[in-house]
């Protein structure tokens, strides 16, 4: 266990100032090479964190040959926006964004976002290999079987009675998860059988589907959602790791699919919290029997691996105070004593980052409470429950700690 003290001189001695994007030149050398780039949030609402991960992504893009930006994101929402800066639907980016309507709507369709969608459209407009835009998440079950109906329409119209009349098993629960869960767990009705089915079908003839605007990726990656999602819907009434599990497991495969789709060399980008990026073993979220995201993309791809985590000591942010709620600007109040924000904070209220190696890594190998702020926050409990304890050098490769920060700016009320 280190002093207070040795922490804050540890974080003086080994950090970097930064005042501008042109400050970050060390941090995006240090994950060029890589193969996975994770760009964590300690919120999802939070302004910096966005434009920061922007910018460096930009560059990751530019300079390094980057494939594509993932995110925690629903996959049918994130493909019209992939589709819009490849050029192969005709819209503009606001009207692209528009697809992000489902609660917390703010997480993507927002200022930051739009400016980064303009700037990857005018970018793949004299790009010789285009990037791309997708969500890895597991939420989107109706939204990824309506859009499966919507491509055999087109594709396949032989197979769509067949889905149909399989995905009819989900009606009676008005597209909402929770009354799914309920049903599977507490009166045993559920539609994995008809789920099965519609994959067997669909795997049988998928090398015959066209590839053309990435049809063929469209179709492969939203029956994985159709499958896991029902997995973790069911999951979700009965406790414990297991929906956590089947979620950050599914936003794995979704990127190897995603990753295997661009060939070799494929490179990418992926936006998601610090709680799905940072290496869960060395949170307490393993004692719980909780993996995640980074970890499993280490424990696959090893030094292929960068992950970056985010932090602030006070500010702003866009949060609800219940799950489908109402949005609003809430404070973030100055980080817990004893917590790595406030270690931050005191080593210099200026934004620094950290990069871990074997040379300061003894220096940080201890274990702290760092802040993880959700969709949900009251910041007059935060003490109670939204500090993670971590071993902060070993749960990240590097770390962006922005001093005070600002709210999101939604961009539909």
């Amino acid at each position: 266990m280190t002093s207070k003290g040795h922490l804050i001189q540890s974080i003086k001695n080994h950090s970097v100032r930064f005042d501008t994007y042109d400050d970050l030149g060390a941090i995006v050398e240090a994950a060029a090479n890589k193969q996975y780039v994770l760009l964590g949030e300690a919120s999802h609402g939070t302004s910096e964190f966005y434009t920061l991960r922007a910018e460096i992504s930009k560059r990751l893009i530019e300079d390094h040959g980057f494939s594509f930006i993932a995110v925690e994101g629903d996959w049918p929402s994130c493909f019209t926006v992939n589709q819009y800066i490849k050029g192969f639907s005709k819209t503009d980016a606001r009207m692209a964004l528009q697809d992000f309507n489902r609660w917390p709507s703010w997480m993507w369709a927002n200022e930051e976002i739009l400016e980064l969608v303009n700037w990857m459209k005018e970018y793949n407009e004299s790009a010789e290999k285009q990037v791309g835009f997708y969500g890895i998440d597991v939420y989107s079950l109706w939204e990824s079987m309506e859009e499966i109906i919507r491509q055999l329409e087109r594709i396949a119209p032989e197979d769509v009675e067949s889905a149909k009349q399989a995905f009819s098993c989900f009606e009676p629960f008005e597209r909402r998860g929770e009354n799914y869960a309920i049903s599977s767990a507490y009166y045993g009705e559920d539609c994995t059988e008809e789920v099965i089915k519609v994959l067997i079908d669909l795997q049988k003839k998928r090398k015959t589907y066209p590839k053309e605007h990435e049809g063929d990726l469209n179709l492969e990656v939203n029956s994985l959602v159709m499958l896991d999602a029902e997995r973790y819907y069911r999951a979700m009434a009965k406790g414990g790791a297991d929906d956590w599990n089947i979620r950050d497991t599914h936003m794995v495969s979704a990127l190897e699919k995603i990753m295997h789709a661009h060939g070799e060399g494929g490179k990418a980008i992926v936006w998601e919290h610090n709680t799905h990026i940072g290496d869960a073993r060395a949170t307490d979220m393993a004692d719980d029997g909780m993996i995640n995201v980074g970890q499993i993309l280490r424990e696959k791809y090893g030094q292929k691996v960068y992950a970056i985590g985010f932090g602030t000591h006070h500010g702003k942010v866009i949060a609800s105070q219940q799950w489908g709620g109402a949005v609003e600007v809430m404070e973030v109040p100055d980080a817990g004593p004893g917590s790595w924000e406030d270690a931050l904070h005191q080593a210099g209220d200026h934004n620094k980052y950290l990069i871990f190696n074997k040379q300061n890594e003894l220096d940080f190998d201890f274990v702290i409470g760092h802040r993880a702020i959700g969709v949900v926050y009251d910041p007059e409990i935060e003490h109670l429950g939204n500090y993670v304890p971590s071993n902060i050098a070993k749960r990240y490769d590097a770390f962006l700690f922005i001093d005070e920060t600002n709210s999101l700016r939604p961009l539909f009320k």
